[in-house]
Parts: structure tokens; C-alpha cells; sequence
């Protein structure tokens, strides 16, 4: 249980990590005067603090082997990641931080309930029950009281 509660705050720390450079990339956008620049170079100092990551885990790199046994979808994740910059960076300025978060993270409660329903990109089932459904309903109310 120890193990929950650490995790659980890792999350919590995380999700605030995602406010935070929403709020840095837009802020980026105005200096820069750009939303595609900004975008680039929050993708560019994420990949060169992956490479150090790697480097200092001294993870090796992939074999061509391994990378041709991916399914190709799972390569997509980072177009996902460059759609959401680029309207966080775009929807930010014009929503605001708390309204911006409160609708992703309804969006992302829709879409984790439903792929945990059915499976989807390889994760195992978890169907949606009554209590997933009154915990999503209560998240989605919370969200709209927050938008309010």
C-alpha cells in the first residue's frame, strides 16, 4: 500500500507538470511570436532531457530488429503529443489555464474509460461498471462546476 500512495503522488505531481508547460508554451508562443516554434522547442528540450535520461540509466539504444516488432501505431504517440502542444499552446491564451486542464482531462477521462472498456492499443480490458461510471460522471461534474 506504501507503494499506491508514493505512485499516487508521483501522478498528482506529474498532472501538475502538465499545467505547468501548457502554461510555459503558451507564454513561449507570445515571446516567440509563434506556435509552431514554441511547440519545437518544447519537443526539443524534452528529447534532449530523454537523451541524458537515457544516458544516465545507460539504456541501449533499440535494435532496427525490435523496433520492425512495434506495431506501427504504437509510434504515433508522439503526433498526440504534438496535437496537444499545439492547441494548448493555441487554446491557452484564449480558455485560460484551469478551464483548459479541467476540459483535457475530461477528455482524458472519456477516452480512458473507453479504451480500458474495450482494450484498445494493447491494454487489457477493464469494462466500465457502475462505480467507473459514477466516478467518471462525478469527475465530468466536477469539470463543469470548475468551467462554470
Amino acid at each position: 500500500m506504501p507503494n499506491v500512495l508514493f505512485f499516487s503522488i508521483l501522478t498528482i505531481l506529474a498532472g501538475a507538470s502538465v499545467a505547468a508547460q501548457q502554461v510555459l508554451n503558451a507564454s513561449l508562443r507570445v515571446a516567440l511570436n509563434s506556435a509552431a516554434w514554441s511547440g519545437f522547442v518544447s519537443y526539443f528540450v524534452g528529447v534532449a532531457c530523454m537523451a541524458l535520461l537515457a544516458l544516465v540509466l545507460r539504456d541501449p539504444i533499440p535494435s532496427v530488429a525490435v523496433a520492425g516488432r512495434i506495431p506501427w501505431w504504437a509510434f504515433s504517440g508522439g503526433l498526440f503529443g504534438a496535437i496537444f502542444i499545439g492547441l494548448a499552446i493555441f487554446l491557452i491564451p484564449k480558455l485560460g489555464a484551469a478551464t483548459f486542464i479541467v476540459l483535457l482531462v475530461t477528455g482524458q477521462m472519456l477516452a480512458s474509460v473507453t479504451i480500458d472498456h474495450f482494450g484498445w492499443l494493447g491494454l487489457p480490458e477493464h469494462p466500465i461498471d457502475l462505480p467507473r461510471l459514477i466516478g467518471t460522471a462525478l469527475l465530468v461534474g466536477g469539470c463543469v462546476l470548475i468551467r462554470r
